[in-house]
């Protein structure tokens, strides 16, 4: 599965989570350059998933994204941008393939933040 990355300046270790998801990164955007926060907004060819790293985004940077995966029929993810808010977000993904068994971060993310990565569209339901 390919995804468009949104969000963050630098991955850290966000690449080889995905890649345990089976995930490949298509694009990373960082949304940060004045032009990518103006205008349309466009899912490259071959995306199958669309990532918001949400701490490091502005609102309509990330509702643009959002209108251009929803067009597309492409799933999107909001979460933090850490590695136990991607892992709970990708945990409760019914679109991703390869699931691997938690340390259980994402609980502890929810109780250090108190906030819940969560799936905030996916095409079918």
């Amino acid at each position: 599965m390919k995804a468009l990355l949104v969000g963050a300046d630098r991955l850290g270790n966000i690449p080889q989570v995905l890649t345990e998801y089976g995930i490949s990164i298509l694009r990373h955007v960082s949304g940060r350059d004045p032009s990518e926060q103006r205008g349309e907004r466009a899912m490259p060819a071959g995306a199958e998933l669309l990532i918001l790293f949400t701490d490091f985004l502005g609102h309509n940077v990330m509702r643009g994204y959002r209108e251009a995966a929803r067009k597309q029929g492409v799933p999107v993810l909001a979460c933090r941008r850490s590695t136990c808010s991607l892992r709970g977000a990708l945990d409760a993904c019914n679109h991703c393939r390869y699931r691997v068994e938690t340390s259980g971060c994402s609980k502890n993310e929810e109780r250090r933040t108190g906030r819940r990565a969560t799936v905030a569209y996916a095409p079918g339901q």
